[in-house]
């Protein structure tokens, strides 16, 4: 087993190279780095997953009242849902994703001037933002974008995802919104409340993800087991699949990839607003040898300047008799997020009562 200190040059090494994670597989590795080892999962993936299903929403399928009722059931148990007739075109998902991956597939050299892993920029290409915090390192590199409330403006974003990202962010922007009046209904709020009262619509981080193909995938992961630092998450993911949500605590369930779906998770912050009452769900991405997989998440948080000053507080409703988190800024949770990384353990665990 390699010392700290070995594993610690080996880590730098690896960032230095600007190349990430598709630049090991372009060298032909045959062989996991150790960097990238991680231990044996002891939680089982469920063998026959038909027993239980990621509900999949219609958004123009029923009327209001079912679409609240949908939703909240959703978020109270499993945390994860998919959307269909959700008002972004097929033909944009696709554009999206392979703008994503034209970006990532370009040569090093050209990618280097984005490489950073300065959390003040607001266009980062990097492999792993928690590379020198996580026990091991994922199988992933990723391209960030923080496109509200202060885009980036169009010559800070890549050429190959210049002519796209904005449109996409938008359409998934009013997608969220029309979310958040939904949930805001089921916490017997009226419609704008998590928008307007809470605060929820922000912020918006971009990050396109491309997991390689792997020749161990066994020995690592694309994405260590976590919950997601946001409000809620909007993601939008091809066809390879990989992606699992940990279900009761006890075993994987796979989130199969649907044609035209986007999939919503619950976020930490929206847990923490609705004190408990949405559950924000431990999920993971496994390694695989076929790829690349692309995926691309809107996470929808405050972000900037704004984050030292939001301040996250549990809303006590109904029969509830006191809240079940101190309340906390944004900053604040997000500087824990970071500082431990993906360890595989909840944020919010850190703001418990």
């Amino acid at each position: 087993m390699a010392s700290d200190h070995e594993r610690l040059r080996a880590l730098k090494a690896f960032d230095e190279t600007k190349a990430g994670v598709k630049g090991l597989v372009d060298a032909g590795v045959t062989a996991v780095p150790s960097i990238f080892h991680h231990p044996p999962e002891p939680l089982p993936v469920d063998a026959e997953p038909h027993h239980f299903a990621i509900p999949v929403i219609d958004l123009a399928g029923a009327e209001r009242a079912e679409l609240v009722a949908q939703l909240n059931a959703a978020a109270e148990t499993v945390g994860f849902f998919q959307v269909v007739n959700h008002g972004v075109p097929e033909d944009l998902l696709a554009e999206m994703l392979a703008a994503v991956r034209s970006f990532i597939e370009e040569p090093a050299e050209a990618k280097a001037s984005y490489y950073t892993r300065d959390f003040g920029r607001r266009v980062r290409y990097q492999s792993n933002f928690d590379l020198f915090q996580s026990p091991a390192a994922n199988w992933r590199d990723s391209l960030y974008m923080e496109m509200a409330p202060d885009p980036p403006a169009p010559e800070e974003i890549p050429p190959a995802c210049r002519g796209v990202a904005p449109d996409y962010v938008r359409l998934v922007r009013e997608l969220y919104r029309e979310l958040l009046g939904l949930l805001s209904e089921a916490l017997g709020l009226r419609r704008g409340y998590l928008e307007q009262d809470a605060a929820c619509l922000d912020g918006l981080n971009f990050a396109g993800h491309y997991y390689p193909a792997c020749p161990e995938p066994h020995l690592t992961l694309g994405t260590t087991r976590h919950s997601d630092p946001s409000f809620l998450t909007v993601l939008l993911q091809d066809a390879v699949g990989g992606l699992q949500v940990l279900v009761d605590g006890k075993k994987w369930v796979e989130v199969p990839a649907v044609a035209g779906a986007l999939v919503v998770n619950v976020g930490d912050f929206l847990q923490l607003v609705s004190n408990d009452r949405f559950r924000s769900v431990e999920h993971r991405v496994v390694a695989s040898s076929v790829g690349p997989r692309i995926s691309v998440a809107c996470f929808f948080r405050t972000s900037g300047a704004a984050a030292s000053t939001r301040v996250l507080r549990p809303i006590v409703t109904g029969g509830e008799s006191e809240a079940r988190y101190r309340s906390t800024t944004v900053e604040e949770l997000l500087r824990h997020y970071r500082a431990k990384g993906l360890d595989g353990t909840s944020a919010l665990q850190h703001f418990k009562l």
